[in-house]
């Protein structure tokens, strides 16, 4: 499977920025949300996981070791708790995508992935989860 070719010089640019990107990452933050379309789901919270990955414009240098020079990290396990606390989700794929959002709104993100899985729902497996990636 190959990658789609650039578009246009924009499509060109932004992929040529995605190679070089810094990456912040969130693994396995583990919260409890009322998620699923199932009797049984409904009736509590779950156990989710959820990883996150932020891509930051290349360009970005750290001079002073400041936080003002990147993204705060601290935003996501903030943000990812707020939507879990804030009602029930039907879909995860509903849940990544407001993470997503969130992620997407922050200055020098330029692209993101977002995955949540539910390690509990069945006996015979790990998990089952939904994954989503988007570039700003």
């Amino acid at each position: 499977m190959t990658a789609a070719m650039p578009k246009n010089a924009a499509d060109l640019a932004l992929a040529l920025k995605l190679r070089q990107a810094r990456r912040i990452y969130l693994r396995n933050f583990e919260t409890r949300v009322s998620i699923g379309v199932h009797d049984f789901e409904k009736r509590g919270s779950q156990r989710v996981l959820v990883n996150v990955d932020l891509y930051l414009e290349p360009e970005g240098k750290i001079r002073h070791d400041s936080i003002a020079e990147t993204v705060d990290y601290d935003f996501l396990r903030v943000e990812i708790q707020r939507l879990a606390d804030s009602g029930h989700f039907h879909l995860q794929e509903t849940f990544c995508e407001r993470i997503l959002a969130a992620c997407l709104a922050r200055p020098g993100v330029i692209a993101v992935r977002v995955a949540s899985e539910k390690p509990d729902v069945y006996p015979d497996c790990e998990s089952v989860g939904f994954e989503v990636f988007r570039l700003k």
